[in-house]
């Protein structure tokens, strides 16, 4: 194979490995264009393609992350991972891992890690490399690199939910959910939500957000009611649509730009955390993007009692 044709065959493996040590789609695709370019200027091919490449993101991805790291500490309101609604590699061998590790609940609690700590994970857990190759990819001893797996799995497996949910059983809580915040239905939505329930919203200072995060499933279901009512109003539709693995929406205005998005955690058979994107910036890979400012001008106006 050429070149060109080798790098598209490991591409989806590539961005999959970076959205994960990233959480930013943008991101994860200028690392891996970075790793085209470096491939590319390489006046030697390498023994093993995929080994190379996936050394060569990872490496990319980390220097990143440390840069990242200060602009999320400074950002404004809660910080979300960039929504993502297909994961482009597939392994049936490692399906289990692929899906648990692409979750908002997931990417936040890989926020937790070292980016170095980050990447080894990432490589080890989810892709199942070697750890002859983890350690080539990060530049440290297998030693070290089992070290940083121990600590990783440690803050990892600590914040991880005790309860699973199937499949089949969390889609049709979602759905169910869905039809009762259509309809502004309180009582129907409150039912499905864990009484500690969290909404969070994330709009980075570009967008109109939640002043806090909202929690209660009382509080929850209410706000819900009241608000979608009036964007059905001015014309914001929802159609549901897997998000970051999990059960979810996207928002749209009356010409088809994206509004916002809508992740839900499922746990214990009931809605855990309800995770919003509108900053505008994390919603531009999903296509033209509202204007979320305009929108919120209108629902205000929509909330008025017509003379």
């Amino acid at each position: 194979m050429s070149k060109v044709e080798e790098f598209e065959e490991l591409r989806p493996l590539l961005f999959s490995i970076a959205y994960r040590i990233l959480g930013s789609v943008g991101e994860a695709e200028d690392a891996v264009q970075e790793t085209w370019l470096r491939f590319d200027g390489s006046a030697t091919r390498p023994t093993s393609t995929k080994a190379f490449l996936s050394a060569t993101v990872t490496r990319i991805s980390i220097d990143v992350l440390r840069s990242a790291r200060v602009r999320r500490e400074e950002y404004m309101g809660p910080w979300l991972p960039e929504p993502l609604l297909s994961d482009p590699y597939q392994d049936p061998a490692r399906s289990v891992e692929l899906a648990d590790s692409v979750s908002m609940a997931a990417l936040l609690l890989l926020e937790r890690l070292s980016p170095l700590e980050r990447a080894v994970f990432v490589l080890r857990e989810v892709f199942g490399f070697g750890f002859d190759e983890v350690a080539a990819a990060v530049g440290r001893s297998e030693a070290a690199c089992r070290q940083l797996l121990v600590r990783a799995r440690r803050h990892m497996e600590a914040g991880r939910p005790r309860f699973e949910v199937v499949r089949t059983e969390r889609e049709e809580l979602a759905s169910r959910f869905f039809e009762a915040l259509r309809e502004g239905d309180v009582a129907g939505l409150q039912v499905l939500l864990a009484a500690d329930v969290s909404m969070v919203g994330d709009g980075g200072g570009k967008a109109p957000q939640l002043a806090r995060a909202v929690s209660g499933a009382g509080n929850v279901a209410r706000l819900l009611a009241a608000v979608f009512p009036l964007m059905a109003r001015i014309d914001v539709t929802f159609a549901p649509h897997e998000v970051n693995g999990q059960p979810g929406a996207i928002f749209r205005d009356r010409d088809g730009k994206v509004l916002h998005t809508l992740a839900l955690e499922v746990l214990d058979g009931q809605i855990q955390t309800i995770r919003s994107v509108i900053n505008p910036d994390k919603l531009a890979h999903l296509g033209p993007v509202a204007d979320a400012w305009a929108i919120h001008h209108e629902v205000r106006q929509a909330r008025r009692p017509t003379e």
